[in-house]
């Protein structure tokens, strides 16, 4: 999978190329993993380094080494189970975590100030129902089982506008197969970018995936946020800036039954 993260289109938010010799330990022998991205930014206040202390602990998942079922790491059962990839500081996390307390929220993001700024909002709205992986997704998801994923959201993800940098883009045909098989007939993969770059590459794609069916009728489909989805600090930033978001929808499609 292309790696992640969670970005606006300024320049003060480009990423780093960041490289690791890591490979998965149960996946034999694998290319390194590439990690493109900050792992930390400006120095934390001690109210954030005691969430990290104290809170990610409780919260937090560790790399797997074989199958993991996600229903697995909540206490209650979840109705559902959801993935944010690259969450940011959070505040879509917490907010839909609120809001579904019988689905169980799973949020991946490397970035420490994002994940820090999430347990905060998480310890704010008084969430249990969400679980952080702090590493880079692509050690989790291949530990996943099929059809074990309700809906998966990429809330503006780094655009890596430069062509050369396209392969960087997590929304693409690189990733897609490995979402539909994460998730359920019918589960949803969520994209929001401001990006008309970023913009343009998800409908190159997504649309002609033969597992998915773009969920669209007009353009209040795109132009407006889902009804049950939050805001993010980086779509009111877009926003502010005068770049509307656009969001989009993805169903995956019935699988094939047996004959």
């Amino acid at each position: 999978m292309a790696s992640a993260g969670n970005a606006s289109t300024s320049s003060k938010r480009s990423k780093t190329l960041l490289t690791s010799n890591e490979t998965d330990t149960d996946g034999g022998s694998q290319e390194p993993i590439r990690f493109y991205g900050r792992r930390k930014g400006k120095p934390l206040k001690a109210g954030r380094l005691a969430f990290l202390d104290t809170l990610l602990p409780k919260l937090k998942i560790a790399r797997p080494t074989r199958a993991l079922d996600p229903r697995t790491l909540f206490e209650h059962k979840p109705r559902q189970i959801w993935l944010e990839i690259g969450f940011g500081g959070g505040e879509h996390l917490a907010a839909q975590a609120a809001a579904n307390p019988d689905v169980g929220l799973i949020g991946s993001e490397v970035f420490l100030n994002g994940v820090a700024g999430a347990l905060k909002e998480i310890d704010a709205r008084g969430v249990t129902n969400a679980r952080l992986y702090n590493e880079d997704v692509r050690f989790l998801v291949p530990h996943l089982p099929p059809a074990s994923l309700d809906r998966i959201f990429l809330m503006f993800p780094d655009p890596w506008p430069k062509t050369r940098h396209a392969k960087r883009r997590f929304f693409g045909p690189e990733n897609l197969p490995e979402f539909a098989r994460l998730l359920v007939d019918g589960g949803e993969l969520r994209v929001a970018s401001d990006h008309p770059v970023y913009i343009r590459w998800c409908l190159q794609h997504g649309p002609v995936h033969p597992d998915f069916v773009w969920q669209v009728a007009g353009p209040h489909d795109w132009r407006e946020r889902p009804a049950d989805g939050f805001p993010t600090r980086y779509e009111q930033k877009a926003i502010e800036a005068g770049r509307p978001p656009v969001y989009m929808r993805f169903v995956r499609r019935p699988r094939a039954t047996a004959v």
